[in-house]
C-alpha cells in the first residue's frame, strides 16, 4: 500500500468510495458540494489517498491543515480494506505531512447511539488513535447523531 497526495484522476475513487457510506453519511455522490470539497482539496493538497500495489483505491481522506486546530474533514476506506491498516496510515501521513504542534486534530464522527458507530467501527478507530470524545456535533444529513473526538499534538 502507498499513500500519496490524491490527483485529479482519483476523483472518481472518491465517488466510490462515497457510494460505500452514504447510508451512514447522507448523499454525496450525487452532491455538488461533495464534488466541490473533493477537488478543493485535492488542489490545495490536502487530499490522500491510500492505494494498492494495482492502483486500486484502498482510502482517501479529506485534511484542513491550518493550526493551530487541525480538521480531518473525510476520511472513508474501502468496505473490503477495512481493519488492514490503510485508515492508520492515512491518518499518520496526514499528520506527518500536514501538522505541526502545539494543537489539536479534529473530527466529527458518529454519536454513540448512532447506527453507524459500532458497524464503521469509527470511534473504536480514532480511540485507538489517541483521539477522545468531546462534545456533541449538530447532526449529520441523514439526521444521526455526531461528536466532535479530539487529540492534542505536543
Amino acid at each position: 500500500m502507498i499513500v500519496r497526495l490524491a490527483r485529479e484522476q482519483d476523483f472518481s475513487g472518491f465517488l466510490g468510495l462515497a457510494a460505500q457510506v452514504e447510508q451512514w453519511f447522507g448523499p454525496m455522490v450525487e452532491d455538488p458540494g461533495f464534488h466541490s470539497a473533493v477537488k478543493k482539496h485535492i488542489r490545495r493538497s490536502t487530499a490522500l489517498v491510500a492505494v494498492s500495489s494495482g492502483l486500486d483505491l484502498l482510502g482517501g481522506l479529506l485534511f484542513s491543515a491550518k493550526a493551530p486546530t487541525y480538521h480531518v474533514h473525510w476520511l472513508v476506506v474501502s468496505e473490503k480494506e477495512r481493519g488492514k491498516g490503510a485508515g492508520r496510515a492515512l491518518m499518520a501521513e496526514a499528520t506527518r505531512r500536514f501538522v505541526r504542534g502545539p494543537g489539536s486534530i479534529e473530527v466529527i464522527t458518529f454519536g454513540a447511539d448512532h447506527p453507524g458507530a459500532v458497524a464503521s467501527g469509527a470511534r473504536v478507530f480514532y480511540e485507538c488513535l489517541g483521539f477522545a470524545p468531546a462534545e456533541a456535533a449538530d447532526p449529520g444529513p441523514e439526521g444521526g447523531s455526531r461528536q466532535i473526538y479530539r487529540r492534542a499534538v505536543t
